[in-house]
């Protein structure tokens, strides 16, 4: 077992949970929960053999936790270690700990609410309250409670409101333990804007962030992680970084990071760089956590992400650029500082950043909730105060979701599931979509109705959501 500082709590962790089925451990970046914790839990008695499942937010860190743990163990992933995302599995009949993106744990739920043969479920990086997650979570409690005791459900996090969590997983007479500890990190200098400088310009942010590139680069040694708010915005920086360094022949790898790209590319951008060379990853807040990019020690952040929100006009989910909060630029910033001293320039003022919240509001809050809805009306229930939530659902956002799913023909009067709502269920997208690719198929439609969901959803509609919704009908 590697030598990190999660190693000091994990007897703490096994005592705690052999008397308690609720346990939160607060643990840094860099300090190896996610993938030391659930190999050390694997042949604990209580377990009984059972599956660990455990849930990470998004798909590349899904891969790459699974990935680490496989590695410790001397295996190939897809033996002891597995994982499931969407479009790809690696799992076998050894498989023991399965790493999953919320979405398909849902699933799982939905098919076995029991979650017969599953010991311990782990909640990563909770702190990023993906909707998905805090569904999977209610959904989760409510089962250990009614159907299945022995269930046992670890939520962990770098940054959590530990106070208002353990409120949520306390039951009467017994109170979920929380456990902290200690990181693994290094000093980071963080370099703020000057109090009187404007806010960044998002409309010349790129040529602004390929400027303090070349400086940060001329003035310390190692690899640059850029934080930018999108996908956009990392192919015109890397269009003008390679530009500029060619020009001035300098001999620096650009490499992009997120989700969408493929497993070789996301590699090459996690991996270290060939001996004499540098390397500038360009991410999304998906290098925030749960991924160690080897060699980071300069960050760049532009303090800016995308995050949808709910648009009533629209009826779906819109994103919006908008500054990030306190503890994603903890988090950014940390990765500077992973592996020795380093640097973080933050393209914001330090009075600035005291104004900025604390923490990032919860998916659930600023969402459309009709996906929600539909999958509490499969489960059987109506009401969302019916399960324990974090933050509970806003009423009317609730309500305006039930009436669009009514009109939808997804649930009826009372509202419980129809079969037209299951179907739609089963297609894995908005209902405002799904809706619309069954009527297209039943008017032989359904390639349009493919394409046109590809265009809405902003895919590859050569590659990816073509291919895959063809799939499902083709299943189905």
């Amino acid at each position: 077992m590697q030598n990190l500082p999660v190693t000091q709590v994990l007897p703490e962790i096994k005592t705690r949970l052999s008397q308690s089925n609720r346990l939160i451990l607060q643990a840094p970046p860099g300090a190896g929960k996610t993938t030391l914790v659930p190999l050390a839990l694997l042949q604990e008695p209580w377990l009984d053999n059972k599956q660990i499942i455990i849930l990470e937010p998004r798909r590349l860190a899904t891969r790459n936790a699974a990935a680490r743990m496989a590695h410790i163990l001397g295996e190939k992933v897809g033996e002891t270690v597995g994982y499931q995302i969407r479009q790809d599995k690696r799992i076998s009949k050894k498989t023991r700990i399965l790493v999953l993106t919320e979405g398909i744990l849902t699933r799982k739920l939905q098919a076995d609410p029991e979650l017969e043969g599953v010991g311990l479920v782990i909640f990563d990086e909770f702190h990023e309250r993906n909707i998905n997650a805090d569904l999977s979570l209610a959904f989760c409690l409510q089962s250990q409670e009614l159907l299945t005791e022995t269930l046992k459900i670890l939520i962990m996090s770098a940054t959590l409101n530990t106070k208002a969590l353990a409120n949520l997983l306390n039951s009467p007479g017994h109170n979920a333990p929380v456990i902290t500890s200690q990181g693994k990190s290094f000093s980071v200098d963080i370099i703020y804007q000057a109090d009187n400088s404007p806010p960044v310009d998002r409309w010349n942010l790129t040529a602004i962030i390929s400027q303090k590139t070349m400086t940060a680069l001329a003035h310390y040694e190692g690899n640059i992680l850029i934080f930018l708010p999108g996908v956009k915005e990392i192919k015109q920086l890397e269009k003008e970084l390679l530009s500029v360094t060619k020009s001035s022949g300098q001999n620096i790898i650009v490499s992009p990071l997120y989700g969408d790209l493929c497993k070789h590319q996301q590699d090459q951008a996690i991996g270290t760089p060939p001996a004499g060379q540098r390397k500038v990853v360009l991410a999304t807040n998906i290098a925030e956590t749960s991924l160690t990019i080897e060699g980071i020690n300069i960050v760049i952040d532009s303090g800016l992400q995308r995050e949808s929100y709910f648009n009533p006009g629209s009826g779906m989910n819109a994103l919006h650029t908008i500054m990030i909060a306190q503890d994603s630029a903890q988090q950014r910033s940390g990765r500077a500082g992973r592996l020795s001293a380093g640097v973080c320039y933050r393209l914001w003022s330090e009075s600035r950043h005291r104004q900025l919240h604390k923490h990032q509001k919860a998916e659930i809050l600023r969402s459309d909730l009709a996906p929600i809805i539909l999958e509490l009306a499969q489960w059987g229930i109506q009401e969302v105060d019916e399960l324990q939530w974090l933050d509970l659902p806003s009423p009317g956002a609730a309500a305006q979701a039930r009436e669009l799913l009514s009109s939808l023909q997804a649930i009826d009067s009372s509202g419980r599931i129809t079969a037209h709502g299951k179907k739609m269920l089963s297609l894995g997208m908005h209902p405002h979509l799904a809706h619309m690719l069954l009527k297209a198929h039943t008017i032989n439609l359904a390639e349009t109705g493919c394409l046109i969901v590809a265009l809405l959803t902003e895919k590859d509609i050569l590659k990816d959501t073509f291919v895959t919704i063809q799939h499902k009908f083709k299943k189905n």
